[in-house]
């Protein structure tokens, strides 16, 4: 699940580590479709070494997508997952190592998270079917028009998990897909490829970092080996830190927030199920052709590059006059750290640290405020120096009562605007406040050259401010 608005939030602080992928598409001769010479130097005019792939976030978006129609059957999703492996393949080019990861058997705190959040998407499941039956039946009393409710098999993404059938066949489609590509795609020759399947203990994510280490561990490692790792997760760009690999890059879709969605009663765009009136849908095309095309724009890949990344860290975390030799890798290693507090697969983050708060923020300044007393870096070789941390959340502690009131005030002040606007909203709905009359009561267009006599102007004044007053004080 990652980490909330860490992406964001470092996104928007360290802009430059974001580049755009450029991507050569297949072609088309005669009906037979060319597919894309991967063996030929990366268009992105970087070389990459490995590869590794976090089969989670290409499973799920595959099985049951949100921006098109889903896949018939199980057929169709594996053609769909193989499709994105070779569109990643084809943008990075990895010239040594394939590495596919499934998530395993997860650690017991992360189980404990999945199964709260399964059963509460369960919960609301049921609650949703519930609401969309009760406005379908209400639209339908007052005389609007809904489409027939269509009786289709959902896709139940709980069986992506270690165990089921469903996996299995994916471990074996898996199989025939790295054969039948080593057999006939030229860029796939030289590269060595190791599935990990989800009989393999662990989370993705976390097989792939033991396979790093190992490969560090080795004599005959290449220090410049250009590492890419796929996957939609924020705490990757912490593991991918936590390596000390020099050139290490993330490739994910971007983000584009807001997306609009098709209402589910009706299939049409514009409003929610709330606001559904059950009007009839509009004619698409002369003969209603485009009825059952969905616009989807194909997902665009972004590069997260953490050698720039640590570029701004070191800028960020070095520090003068330290009783102790500076040492950039562990100063990475406690930022790493540090970032736990504010969200983590495993961890309730703490109540008062909210990245949307610049909660980051604070805690380096309370790292590089309080370091000089700690006499050393909070981490070592994975350890925790729990004395010294104390010392971080004895001033995170004092800075607490001073967060908390400013975040009282900053939903007093947002429940204040949001009435000031219904307020302002209802006023516009209603029309004007009064309407005057006589001389001054507003004319039909074409009537202005006969206007209505003048009775007694000084009342007819004195009774517009009385009503203005009036309204101004309600």
């Amino acid at each position: 699940m990652g980490v909330p608005a860490f992406f964001r939030w470092l996104s928007r602080k360290y802009p430059s580590i974001i580049v755009h992928c450029l991507e050569e598409k297949g072609k088309e001769c005669n009906g037979v479709r060319i597919p894309v010479d991967t063996t030929k130097p990366n268009p992105n005019e970087v070389e990459f070494d490995n590869l590794y792939l976090d089969m989670n976030g290409i499973i799920h978006p595959c099985t049951h997508p949100e921006d098109k129609p889903a896949p018939k059957n199980e057929d169709e999703m594996m053609v769909a997952i193989f499709e994105y492996i070779d569109r990643l393949f084809n943008i990075v080019r990895p010239r040594r190592v394939l590495y596919m990861a499934i998530d395993g058997v997860a650690p017991r705190a992360k189980m404990n998270q999945q199964r709260s959040r399964r059963f509460r998407a369960s919960k609301e499941g049921v609650e949703l079917t519930d609401e969309k039956n009760r406005m379908r039946e209400e639209i339908i009393q007052r005389g609007g028009y809904l489409p027939p409710e269509e009786i289709k098999e959902r896709f139940d993404s709980n069986c992506i998990t270690p165990g089921t059938e469903f996996m299995d066949n994916l471990a074996q489609c898996l199989r025939y897909y790295v054969a039948d590509r080593l057999s006939n795609d030229p860029g796939w020759k030289n590269v060595v490829v190791f599935l990990s399947d989800a009989s393999v203990p662990g989370e993705g994510e976390h097989k792939i970092m033991d396979f790093i280490r190992r490969q560090r561990a080795q004599p005959n490692h290449d220090p410049n080996t250009h590492h890419c790792l796929c996957g939609a997760d924020a705490d990757l760009i912490m593991l991918g830190l936590a390596t000390h690999e020099p050139n290490f890059t993330i490739i994910r879709e971007e983000f584009k927030p807001n997306k609009p969605r098709p209402c589910s009663l009706c299939g049409q765009m514009g409003h929610e199920i709330k606001d559904c009136q059950g009007v009839a849908r509009e004619k698409q095309g002369q003969h209603d052709e485009f009825a059952d095309t969905m616009p989807a724009a194909e997902q665009e890949f972004i590069f997260i590059r953490l050698c720039v990344l640590r570029e701004y860290l070191a800028r960020e975390l070095t520090m003068a006059s330290l009783p102790f030799p500076f040492d950039f890798e562990r100063s990475v290693d406690d930022w790493v750290f540090m970032c736990f507090f504010v969200g983590n697969d495993f961890l309730p983050h703490l109540p008062s640290l909210e990245i949307r708060e610049g909660a980051i923020d604070r805690l380096v300044n309370i790292y590089k405020d309080v370091v000089h007393k700690t006499g050393g870096y909070l981490t070592q070789n994975g350890y925790v120096n729990l004395e010294r941390v104390e010392m971080i959340m004895q001033a995170v502690g004092v800075a607490e009562d001073n967060i908390f009131k400013k975040r009282k005030e900053d939903d007093e002040n947002f429940k204040r605007r949001n009435k000031e606007k219904r307020k302002r909203m209802k006023a516009q709905q209603q029309g004007p406040a009064f309407m005057t009359t006589g001389q001054f009561a507003p004319q039909a267009l074409g009537r202005r050259d006969r206007p209505e006599p003048v009775q007694n102007a000084r009342y007819q004044a004195c009774d517009m401010r009385m009503q203005s007053a009036e309204q101004h004080n309600k």
